[in-house]
C-alpha cells in the first residue's frame, strides 16, 4: 500500500514509515519521527458503527483495535499499549475467529463510533458584524449573511452582535420593537460585567480564564441566541435595516471601531450561555480596531499601521498589548469550546497578525479579501456551510483529541489549530515541538480538511533491543459533536515496524512529501518567535545533515553526490520553502503573513505541498496539458501557463498567444483549435476553484503584464539579468540564487562533511 492509499484509509502520513529502534538511530535520521493526521478525513466506504467503543482499564484507556491480542475462548484481549489483560463486555460473547467485530478486522485501523449520549444543544452561530463599512460593502455583506441564514441547519441557534463606535447585542425575541444592548467601545468589560448587563448566566467563580468553572446554560440567553426557524424573519429584518455606524468621521481620521470590545462581549455571551457546546463566533471586520482594548492603530490617519519592521524592532506601541489581549480572548473561547472565524474585507490591514490566535487556537477559519463584495469572500463563506450526503454540515464541533503510544515512543507536541488540554502522562517527551507537555488537545471546530502535525521521540536506548518483527503503535482518538445531534468518536491506530539504524528499510520508508510539510510547519512555527535568518539557517542545517546521512557520494567530490528517488525531491521542496511567503516577509503585510501561516498549519499534505512548491501546467498546440518545471525556462511566447499556488490560480498567456487572441483569431471557424487551446486552462482553473477552500484569487494575465509578477515571483530564476543567458525562457530580475546554484552549493557542503 503506498503513502496516498494509507492516507485515504486512515488520514495519516508519516515522515518515516519504518521506525528507527533507538534514540541514537532516530537522531541520525535528522527529520523527526512525525505524522500528519486528518481526524475527519472523508471515508464514505466506512460508515460509523452504532455502539460504544471497548476501552482498556484506567489509566491507559486505549481503544480496542486490530493490533490487540485476543483470546476468543477466554473472551479476553491484551492491550498493545500497556499490556493489561481486559475482559470483553457481555455483548461480545458471540466472538470467534470467524466472527470478529469491525474494530478487530485488519481494514478497520480507523473506525468511528456513534456514542449513546445525545448532544443537548444544537450548534450555535453568533455573527459579529462591523458597521464602519462603505455603503456598497455593507450592502454586499448583509446580502451574504441573509443568504447564509438559509444555509444553516433549521435547528441551529443564531445571534447577532454589531459594532462600530459602540458594540450592540441584538435581541431576537421581540418582533414588534427591536431592542439591543449597548456597550461602550472604549471600555474593557470582564465576564461578570457582561453577564450582569445582558442578564445572562451567573457570575463565574474562579476568574474568567480558560480554566474557569462555567455555569450551566444561563437564564436569559434565549433572547439573544434563538433557533433559526423561530427568528429568521426578525434577524433578516434587522440585517436588512442595518445602517452604517452613525458617528461622524473627519476626513483625516479613521472610523472609531471597537473590535476588541465586540469580541469580548460575543465570547462572554457564548461562554455564559453555552459552555462546552459546539459553536462558531463569525467576525466580519472591514478595518483595524481604533479604540478600546485590542487597539491596533490610532484613529488619526497620520499614524501608519504597523509593518513587519515595526514588529521586529518593537517600535509599534500597540502590537504586544493587542496580541496579548486577543490571546486571552482566544483561551476563553477555546476553553468554552467555541471556534472564532475571522473574515477580513479590506484593502488595508485589519489586525489579523494580532488576532491570529483567535483562529489558530480554536480551529476557526481566516479569510482575507479586498472587500465583502468579492467572490473570494462570498464563496468562501458559503463553502463553510457545505453539507454531506446526509444533509449535515461537513464539520465537527468541540472536539477533544488524544494520542496514545507504545512505551518506546514519547509525544513531543502538536502543530495545528488546537489548544492544549494539559493532560499529563508517562509518554510526554522533554523535547517540546509546537504545543507540547500534553497528550490531549482541543479542536473547537474541525472540517474534513483540518490536519494536525504530531511529533514523536524514540526513547529506546541501545541496550534495550527490540524483538525482531516488533512494531511501534500510535493511536489517535477524536471525540466530537456531530451536526446530526450525536457525539462521535473516531479512532485511528497505526503500526510501523522497528528497524536497526543500519537497515535499508528505514530510508526506504521515508515519505519526502510528508517530511517536507512537517519540517515546513516547524519552520513557520519557529518564525513566530525567532529571527528569520536563524530559521533559514536551521532549515539549511537540517537539509545538509539529511543529505550527508542518506546521500551516496565520495568525500570531497560534489559530482559524485546522488540521492535515492524517495529523497531526491526533498531538497527542491526546501529550496521553495526558503523563498516562500511563510519565511520571507518581503512584499507581504503582517496580516498576509499571518493568513498564509494559518493556512499552512491546517491543510493536508497535498494542499500544503502546493503552497510550498506551486504547480505549473503548460498548454500548447503540439501537446496535451503538461506539468512543467516551476522555472523561467517554462516561459515561452507560444504557450499558456496555469499556475496554482493554493492562494492564487493564475492563467498566463505568452506574447504570441496574446497577440493572436487580441486579433480575434479564436472567433474564426478555421482557428477552432486555437479557441480550444484558450478554453482548456479556463476549464481546469474552474475545477480547481470549485474544490478549494478558502477560494483562491483568480488572475488572468499576459506576458510582460503587471499581474505576471505573481508568476515570476514563484519561478526558479535559472535565467536572470545577471546570467546573461537569454537563449531560453524569460530573464527574471532578481538577486535570488537559482535552484541549480543552491543544489551545487548543497552538494559541495554535504560531501565536505561540514554543516
Amino acid at each position: 500500500m503506498n503513502f496516498e492509499e494509507i492516507e485515504d484509509q486512515d488520514g495519516v502520513r508519516c515522515s518515516w514509515n519504518v521506525f528507527p529502534n533507538t534514540r541514537a538511530d532516530a537522531s541520525r535520521c535528522v527529520v523527526p519521527l512525525a505524522t500528519l493526521y486528518t481526524p475527519l478525513k472523508d471515508r464514505p466506504m466506512f460508515p460509523p458503527v452504532m455502539y460504544e467503543p471497548v476501552v482498556c482499564k484506567a489509566p491507559c484507556r486505549a481503544v480496542l483495535n486490530p493490533y490487540c491480542q485476543i483470546d476468543v475462548r477466554g473472551k479476553i484481549w491484551i492491550c498493545p499499549f500497556c499490556l493489561q489483560r481486559n475482559s470483553f463486555p457481555a455483548h461480545y460473547k458471540e466472538i470467534s475467529a470467524h466472527n470478529l467485530p469491525p474494530e478487530l478486522q485488519p481494514n478497520y485501523t480507523t473506525i468511528e463510533y456513534t456514542l449513546s449520549r445525545p448532544v443537548t444543544t444544537p450548534p450555535v452561530f453568533l455573527f459579529v458584524v462591523d458597521t464602519c463599512l462603505y455603503e456598497d460593502d455593507l450592502k454586499a455583506l448583509k446580502e451574504t449573511l441573509i443568504l447564509g441564514l438559509s444555509l444553516l441547519p433549521s435547528n441551529a441557534l443564531v445571534g447577532l452582535v454589531t459594532f462600530g463606535t459602540m458594540t450592540l447585542v441584538h435581541e431576537l425575541g421581540s418582533q414588534e420593537c427591536p431592542k439591543s444592548y449597548v456597550f461602550r467601545g472604549s471600555k474593557e468589560y470582564n465576564l461578570k460585567q457582561i453577564q450582569e448587563m445582558l442578564g445572562v448566566g451567573n457570575a463565574v467563580k474562579g476568574g474568567t480564564g480558560g480554566n474557569a468553572q462555567y455555569p450551566l446554560r444561563g437564564y436569559g440567553s434565549e433572547r439573544f441566541l434563538m433557533p433559526i426557524e423561530q427568528c429568521e424573519f426578525t434577524l433578516t429584518t434587522i440585517l436588512e435595516q442595518l445602517q452604517r455606524d452613525p458617528w461622524p468621521v473627519a476626513s483625516n481620521m479613521r472610523p472609531l471601531r471597537c473590535t476588541g470590545v465586540a469580541l469580548s462581549v460575543a465570547i462572554g455571551l457564548m461562554e455564559s450561555a453555552f459552555p462546552n457546546t459546539g459553536g462558531r463566533i463569525m467576525v466580519f471586520c472591514g478595518g483595524a480596531a481604533t479604540q478600546g482594548p485590542g487597539l491596533i492603530v490610532g484613529n488619526e490617519l497620520k499614524e501608519p499601521i504597523r509593518s513587519h519592521n515595526d514588529i521586529v524592532k518593537e517600535t509599534d506601541r500597540h502590537y504586544r498589548k493587542a496580541s496579548k489581549y486577543y490571546e486571552g480572548l482566544a483561551k476563553r473561547a477555546a476553553g468554552a469550546g467555541h471556534g472564532v472565524d475571522l473574515f477580513a474585507g479590506c484593502l488595508d490591514q485589519v489586525g489579523l497578525a494580532e488576532m491570529k490566535k483567535l483562529c489558530n487556537s480554536t480551529g476557526g477559519v481566516m479569510i482575507l479579501s479586498d472587500s465583502f463584495n468579492t467572490t473570494i469572500f462570498k464563496q468562501s463563506f458559503q463553502k463553510l456551510f457545505d453539507k454531506d450526503q446526509d444533509g449535515f454540515l461537513q464539520s465537527g464541533f468541540n472536539a477533544t483529541f488524544e494520542v496514545q503510544t507504545t512505551k518506546e515512543l514519547k509525544v513531543c507536541g502538536l502543530i495545528g489549530p488546537a489548544i492544549s488540554l494539559e493532560k499529563k502522562g508517562s509518554i510526554i517527551s522533554d523535547t517540546e515541538i509546537g504545543i507540547g507537555n500534553t497528550t490531549a488537545w482541543k479542536f473547537c471546530t474541525l472540517s474534513p480538511r483540518s490536519t494536525c502535525a504530531l511529533y514523536f521521540e524514540v526513547v529506546n536506548q541501545q541496550s534495550q533491543a527490540l524483538q525482531p518483527g516488533s512494531r511501534g503503535l500510535i493511536q489517535f482518538s477524536t471525540t466530537y459533536q456531530h451536526p446530526s445531534g450525536s457525539y462521535r468518536m473516531r479512532v485511528t491506530t497505526i503500526a510501523r515496524n522497528w528497524a536497526e539504524g543500519s537497515s535499508a528499510d528505514i530510508p526506504a520508508g521515508f515519505d519526502q512529501e510528508a517530511a517536507a510539510v512537517l519540517i515546513s510547519r516547524i519552520a513557520a512555527f519557529k518564525s513566530e518567535f525567532d529571527d528569520a535568518p536563524d530559521v533559514l539557517r536551521w532549515l539549511d542545517r537540517m537539509l545538509i545533515r539529511l543529505c550527508q546521512r542518506f546521500g551516496d557520494y565520495r568525500r570531497e567530490d560534489p559530482s559524485s553526490f546522488r540521492l535515492s528517488p524517495n529523497f531526491s525531491i526533498y531538497p527542491q521542496f526546501m529550496y521553495h520553502m526558503r523563498r516562500s511567503q511563510f519565511l520571507q516577509d518581503f512584499n507581504c503585510s503582517p496580516d498576509e503573513t499571518a493568513y498564509y501561516r494559518h493556512c499552512l498549519d491546517r491543510e493536508d499534505t497535498n494542499n500544503s505541498l502546493i503552497m510550498i512548491q506551486p504547480t505549473l501546467t503548460s498548454y500548447g498546440f503540439d501537446n496535451i496539458p503538461t506539468p512543467v518545471l516551476l522555472d523561467s525556462v517554462s516561459i515561452r511566447p507560444d504557450v499558456l501557463l496555469l499556475l496554482d499556488t493554493f492562494f492564487h490560480i493564475l492563467i498566463w498567456s505568452g506574447e504570441q498567444i496574446a497577440e493572436w487572441r487580441e486579433a480575434g483569431y479564436q472567433d474564426k471557424p478555421e482557428y477552432e483549435n486555437f479557441k480550444m487551446l484558450l478554453e482548456a486552462p479556463l476549464a481546469d482553473a474552474q475545477e480547481l476553484l470549485y474544490d478549494r477552500f478558502p477560494v483562491p484569487r483568480y488572475i488572468v494575465c499576459d506576458q510582460s503584464g503587471s499581474q505576471a509578477r505573481f508568476l515570476l515571483s514563484k519561478l526558479n530564476p535559472s535565467n536572470t539579468h545577471n546570467t546573461g543567458n537569454y537563449g531560453e525562457g524569460e530573464a527574471i530580475l532578481t538577486d535570488d540564487v537559482s535552484m541549480q546554484v543552491f543544489m551545487d552549493h548543497l552538494k559541495k557542503i554535504a560531501v565536505s562533511g561540514s554543516s
